[in-house]
This record gives structure tokens, sequence and C-alpha cells, in this order.
């Protein structure tokens, strides 16, 4: 579980690297930019979704820090 959420977030990361990448790229295709963006927002969605989705489920619950 911690693992497909950390996979998710790396994508994120990457699909918003890459988008910086097209944005400063002299010449480059802003649809690439774009498309990118549009990757980062879907990842995000989606990943809030199933963290949504698995706490409803009960396979994740929230912890408390004990002091």
């Amino acid at each position: 579980m911690k693992l497909l959420i950390v996979l998710a977030l790396i994508g994120v990361l990457v699909a918003f690297t890459g988008a910086g990448y097209f944005m400063l790229k002299r010449g480059a295709d802003r649809g690439q930019m774009a498309r990118a963006l549009a990757w980062r927002v879907g990842l995000s969605i989606g990943l809030f979704v199933f963290i949504l989705l698995a706490y409803a489920l009960g396979w994740i619950e929230p912890r408390t820090l004990a002091s």
C-alpha cells in the first residue's frame, strides 16, 4: 500500500518536472507542457481518490502520535 502511494507521488513529481522542463525549453511545444500538467493533475486526483477509498474500505487507518 505504501509503495503504491510513494510510486504515485514520484509520478506526480516526474510529471511536474517534465512540465517545468517544457516550460523553460526554448521553442518547445506548449502542448507538451499542458499534457505533462494534465498528467500531474490526473495523478494527484487519482491518488486522493485512492486514499479516500482505501480509508473507507479499511485498508489504511489513521495513526496518532503518542506522547
